[in-house]
C-alpha cells in the first residue's frame, strides 16, 4: 500500500470513527435493538428497513444488497468478518450516512401517471433562458440553455428579434443592453441536449418581434433543425392538450400571433429607461432574500417593466386583423400551444372554452392581484388550459419570486430565472426532485377536479390539518472536507445551526431553527420539529445550515429543499447543496422523518 493510499485510508478511518463517536444515543440504540452480539445480519437489517425505515416491501435480498454495497470498506477493516455478511456499528452508521440512503429516491424513476393532458402537470420552466446573468446587460448565450436542459428544465424561453441588418434572427432581451446570440445556435443546442436529463417533451416559448419574412425564416430553421421530433398539431387549435407520454422526445413550439411589427432598433436611452424604471438592485444576502409570504394582499405600488406578455392581445382566432393576415402560414403551422390574452379584461382571459385550449401568461404581480378576488377562477382555468407565470420586470438582477404563488393556483409553467440563485430557486429545484426528476410533476387531484356543484379548490380557504411531519435533525458532517479550514472562522471550528421549515400554502409556511453548537465540525443537534400540514401535496421541507458569526452576517453552510410528498420515512442521509444548487461532495445531515 502506497504512503498516499495509507494516508487516505487513515484519514477516512479517523474521520468516520469521529462521526461514530459523535453519534446520538438513539442511533446506537437502533443498532443494539436490531443486532446480536454487535453484528447486524441481513435479516436484522431487513427488520430495521421494515420497522424503522417504513420500507414495507423490503426483502432479504434488498438488505443483503445494502450490506454488499459497503464491500469496498473491507480493506479498511471497517467491515466485520464473516465474509462481509454482517454490519458492525461503524458500517451500520456508514450505511445510514451513505448515498444509498437518500430522503427522496430518484432511483424509483418516473412514477406519476404521464398519460393525462399537459395541463395536468407542473412543468419545469425557465424565463429568459438565454441570459447568462442580469436582465439588463449580461451576455446572451446557448450555454445557460444547455445547463437548464441538463438539469431537467422542460420549457425554454427565447426572445427573437431581427438582427441589425434585418435579414436574420437573434435572441436577446429586447430594449436592453444584452448582447445577442444567433437563434440557430440556440435551436441546435436545444436539439443536442433536450433529452439528456429526461425523455419528456421540451416546450420552446417564443417571444416574437419579427416581420412576416423573418417568421418564415424561423419556420424554416425550426423545421430543418428538429425535423421529425417537432410536434405539429393536425388542427389550428387543440381541443385538449396531448399527454407527456405521447410527446416523449418531441419538441413543442408555443407562441402567440405577433402584433404589428415593432423595430428592434430602440434608442439607447429608451432601452435603459424601460428596464430600470429608475431603480437599482438592492444588495441581497449571499444566499438570497427570504422567500416572501403570500399571506397579505399583493402590493400595488411596485411598478414593473411591461413585458410583451402583459399587454392585452387579441385571441388568435378573433377576426382577421392585419397582423394575422401577414403572419407567415408555415410559421403559424408550427404553433402547437397558442398563447395570448383575449380582449375584455381578466374575466375574458380566464374564460374556459370547451372547444379549444390555450396558454395565458401573467406576471407574478398580476397573478397575486387576480388571486385576491378570482382565485378559484384561476384554478378552474388551469384544469384545462396552461397558465405561465413570469417574474416582474424590476427583477433586473435575475432574482425570483415564491413559486407557490403559481402552484397553489394550478399554474403549470412557473417561469424562473435559472441563473438567479437564491432561496426561491431552491424551492424550484426541490419541486422537480419529484417524479424521478423528469421535469413533469402531476398536479394534486384537488387542483384537477370539480365538486358536485362545480366548486374547485380555493387557495384561500382555511383547511384542517391533513398530515403531520416530524423531523429530527440528528447531526451533520462533511464541512471539514468540502470547505477550507479557515472558511468559517480563522482560528476556531465553526458554530453551526440548522434552519428547518416548510414552504407551501400560507397556512403551512413556517421556519424554525436548532440551537447553535460552538466549535464543532461535526455538530450533533438531536432536535425534533413538528409540522402540521393542511396541504401536504404542495409542501416542501426547507433545510439550511448556517454558521453563526457574532460580528458579521452568518456564513452559508448548505441547503436543500425536499418535496414532502416524496420524502421517505425513517433515518435518511440528506445531501446539502451550495447556493447554485450543486451537491457538495461530503456535506450531509442525518435526519429522521416520521409522518403521523
Amino acid at each position: 500500500m502506497s504512503k498516499q493510499t495509507y494516508r487516505v485510508c487513515f484519514c477516512f478511518r479517523r474521520r468516520f470513527k469521529l462521526a461514530v463517536a459523535e453519534a446520538p444515543e438513539e442511533i446506537k440504540g437502533f443498532f443494539n435493538r436490531y443486532s446480536e452480539n454487535g453484528l447486524m445480519s441481513a435479516d436484522h437489517l431487513r427488520r430495521f428497513l421494515i420497522e424503522v425505515q417504513k420500507q414495507e416491501n423490503a426483502t432479504l435480498e434488498d438488505a443483503q444488497a445494502a450490506i454488499n454495497s459497503l464491500h469496498e470498506l473491507k480493506h479498511l477493516n471497517i467491515l466485520h468478518h464473516h465474509k462481509g455478511q454482517s454490519l458492525n456499528l461503524e458500517t451500520f452508521f456508514k450505511y445510514l450516512f451513505g448515498d444509498i440512503n437518500p430522503p427522496v429516491d430518484l432511483q424509483c424513476g418516473v412514477h406519476h401517471d404521464m398519460s393525462a393532458p399537459l395541463s395536468h402537470y407542473f412543468i419545469y420552466t425557465g424565463h429568459n433562458s438565454y441570459l447568462t446573468g442580469n436582465q439588463l446587460s449580461s451576455d446572451c448565450s446557448d450555454v445557460p440553455i444547455i445547463h437548464a436542459l441538463q438539469r431537467g428544465v422542460r420549457v425554454i424561453e427565447l426572445d427573437i428579434w431581427p438582427n441589425s441588418n434585418k435579414d436574420g434572427i437573434e435572441v436577446l432581451h429586447g430594449r436592453t443592453l444584452t448582447t445577442p446570440v444567433e437563434l440557430i445556435k440556440c435551436l441546435r443546442s436545444i436539439k443536442e441536449h433536450a433529452f439528456t436529463a429526461s425523455d419528456y417533451p421540451v416546450v420552446i416559448t417564443l417571444e416574437d418581434h419579427l416581420t412576416p419574412d423573418l417568421q418564415a425564416k424561423v419556420a424554416e430553421m425550426v423545421t430543418s433543425t428538429f425535423g421529425d421530433i417537432l410536434f405539429c398539431p393536425d388542427s389550428d387549435c387543440l381541443k385538449e392538450f396531448p399527454s407527456p407520454e405521447s410527446l416523449k422526445k418531441r419538441i413543442i413550439i408555443s407562441t402567440k400571433p405577433p402584433k404589428e411589427y415593432m423595430s428592434a432598433a430602440v434608442p439607447k436611452d429608451a432601452q435603459e429607461g424601460d428596464s430600470l424604471n429608475g431603480k437599482t438592485a438592492s444588495d441581497e444576502e449571499a444566499w438570497g432574500k427570504e422567500v416572501p409570504h403570500l399571506k397579505g394582499p399583493a402590493s400595488g405600488n411596485d411598478k414593473e417593466e411591461p413585458e410583451e406578455d402583459e399587454d392585452d392581445e387579441e385571441d388568435p382566432d378573433e377576426g382577421l386583423n392585419r397582423s394575422q393576415k401577414s403572419l407567415a402560414p408555415e410559421y403559424r403551422r408550427l404553433i402547437a400551444i397558442h398563447a395570448g390574452k383575449p380582449k375584455g379584461g381578466m374575466s375574458e382571459c380566464l374564460k374556459v372554452d370547451p372547444e379549444k385550449v390555450r396558454r395565458l401568461s401573467l406576471s407574478e404581480q398580476q397573478l397575486e392581484k387576480v388571486a385576491e378576488t378570482r382565485g378559484t377562477d384561476i384554478v378552474r382555468f388551469t384544469q384545462r388550459n396552461i397558465l405561465r407565470v413570469y417574474p416582474k420586470g424590476t427583477r433586473i438582477t435575475s432574482s425570483n419570486y415564491n413559486p407557490l404563488i403559481g402552484w397553489m393556483h394550478g399554474a403549470q409553467m412557473v417561469a424562473f430565472n435559472m441563473q438567479g440563485f437564491g432561496r426561491s430557486l431552491w424551492l424550484m429545484h426541490g419541486m422537480f426532485k419529484s417524479n424521478g426528476g423528469c421535469g413533469y410533476v402531476k398536479k394534486p387531484d384537488f387542483l384537477l377536479k370539480s365538486g358536485p356543484n362545480n366548486e374547485v379548490f380555493d387557495p384561500r380557504a382555511k383547511l384542517p390539518v391533513k398530515k403531520t411531519l416530524k423531523v429530527r435533525i440528528y447531526m451533520g458532517e462533511g464541512w471539514y472536507y468540502d470547505f477550507r479550514h479557515t472558511h468559517f472562522d480563522q482560528y476556531s471550528p465553526p458554530d453551526f445551526y440548522t434552519r428547518v421549515g416548510i414552504a407551501g400554502v400560507p397556512a403551512d409556511v413556517v421556519m424554525k431553527k436548532t440551537k447553535t453548537l460552538e466549535d464543532n465540525w461535526i455538530p450533533v443537534w438531536n432536535e425534533e420539529f413538528e409540522f402540521q400540514l393542511t396541504v401536504p401535496e404542495l409542501a416542501m421541507l426547507r433545510l439550511e445550515v448556517h454558521e453563526y458569526d457574532m460580528s458579521e452576517k452568518d456564513d452559508f453552510g448548505g441547503q436543500t429543499c425536499l418535496p414532502v410528498s416524496e420524502i421517505r420515512s425513517g433515518i435518511r442521509a440528506v445531501p446539502l447543496h451550495d447556493r447554485e444548487g450543486k451537491k457538495y461532495n461530503n456535506v450531509k445531515l442525518l435526519v429522521h422523518f416520521d409522518f403521523v
